[in-house]
């Protein structure tokens, strides 16, 4: 089985090291638009395998879609990360035609393929690449509901004292600061309700920390994270490759489910072999129905600058 991971900078790259890692692919294709970067650390990554015990094989090349031919999942991590003060609305009109660009090289060499968008704004970016790819709505998944819920299960841990491997948290919505709706209704600590656990408060400051949670890192780092990111990229991927059922909120188009249509947006679906195989419904409550519809015409209003510069 071959992995494509497009953009060498680090997400792409700790994506394409956990994918390694974790021995399940047989070969990762590790791309990137400047000369030998993805070949210097495809290098570097495969000198980690005796040291590691894994037998993928990874390749760095520049800029030759060629190499990427009958890729089963390809990762486009490609675009300008997200800088201190700037939202991920700025980012449209430089990423949409770098992803739209990728995304046509990907489907001309790898028909067949599923497509994990990482790129920002996510939500938009997906939807580009689902209207510039012509692949059936499955084979289109937005990572950033996976990373966010991570997020959010580490801050109820922090909070709880708790082990995250313990918790069941989810985030729908928009892969934003301010559309990402944290269910900490729904939150639970080896079943039981982390509601009880928690008071007010601490359930509004915990929501609050993990809304932010991309925002906080890119002020301390000074550039958007990577090892979450690329963990829960890798994370998908492995549940594509071997066909695990398991269940992730991820950016896909919505057809009436949940109210919304023409829409790619956060929600909880199962992944396997054929990509997001089905969206799995859940009771909310009115004030996260109505968070949902704000997250969702938050999210069309991005859409809306794709056909304004005429990128769909």
């Amino acid at each position: 089985m071959k992995i494509t991971v497009i953009g060498a900078g680090a997400v792409g790259s700790t994506t394409a090291d956990n994918i390694a890692r974790a021995n399940f692919a047989e070969e990762v294709i590790l791309l990137d638009i400047k000369e030998g970067v993805a070949e210097g650390k495809a290098q570097d990554m495969m000198q980690t395998a005796a040291l590691l015990g894994f037998d993928t094989k990874i390749k760095g090349v520049t800029n030759d879609y060629a190499q990427t031919a009958n890729s089963t999942v390809a990762v486009i991590t490609s675009g300008i990360p997200r800088k201190p003060g700037m939202t991920r609305e700025e980012l449209i009109g430089t990423n949409a035609n770098i992803v739209k660009s990728v995304v046509e090289n990907l489907v001309k060499y790898s028909p067949d393929v599923i497509i994990i968008v990482v790129s920002n704004p996510m939500d938009t970016m997906t939807y580009l690449a689902l209207k510039a790819s012509g692949l059936p709505k499955n084979r289109i998944i937005g990572m950033g509901g996976a990373l966010d819920s991570s997020r959010f299960k580490y801050q109820i841990a922090t909070k709880l004292n708790a082990s995250p491997s313990d918790l069941n948290a989810i985030v729908i919505g928009g892969h934003g600061d301010t559309t990402m709706i944290p269910l900490i209704s729904k939150a639970t600590w080896n079943s039981i309700p982390v509601t009880q656990f928690l008071n007010i408060e601490e359930q509004e400051d915990i929501i609050k920390k993990t809304m932010v949670g991309g925002a906080t890192l890119t002020a301390l780092i000074g550039t958007s994270a990577w090892y979450a990111p690329g963990a829960a990229t890798a994370a998908m991927v492995r549940s594509i490759a071997l066909n695990e059922n398991k269940l992730f909120t991820a950016s896909v188009y919505l057809d009436g489910e949940y109210g919304e249509s023409d829409i790619n947006i956060g929600v909880p679906v199962i992944i396997n072999k054929n990509g997001w195989d089905k969206i799995v419904p859940i009771n909310l409550t009115e004030e996260e129905k109505i968070s949902f519809k704000k997250s969702a015409e938050a999210v069309r209003a991005m859409n809306n600058v794709l056909r304004e510069n005429k990128n769909i």
